[in-house]
C-alpha cells in the first residue's frame, strides 16, 4: 500500500500516482489518497486520477484500520 499525501511540493499525489503507475512493478498497489480536502466530490477526483481509495486529515486510527484491512490480503502460506 501507498499512502499518498495529494499535496506535496514539486509533484503533487495525482502526478506520483501517474508515474508509479507506468511502472510495471508497482502498477497494482493500491494508492490511498491522503488530503486535507474533505469536501464532496474530492474522493471521486481521487479515484479519477488511479487512486484506489481517499483518507481524509486528520486521520483517525479507525479509518486507517479499515482501509488496511481492506487492502491487504492475508497471504496464503503453503506448507
Amino acid at each position: 500500500i501507498i499512502l499518498m499525501d495529494v499535496q506535496m511540493p514539486v509533484m503533487d499525489g495525482f502526478q506520483a500516482t501517474a508515474k508509479i503507475r507506468k511502472l510495471e512493478a508497482f502498477s497494482n498497489v493500491p494508492i490511498i489518497a491522503l488530503t486535507a480536502h474533505a469536501m464532496q466530490g474530492y474522493r471521486e477526483k481521487c479515484l479519477q486520477h488511479n487512486m484506489d481509495d481517499y483518507l481524509a486529515k486528520p486521520l483517525r486510527k479507525k479509518e486507517l484500520f479499515r482501509l488496511l484491512e481492506k487492502w491487504l490480503h492475508p497471504i496464503e502460506i503453503k506448507h
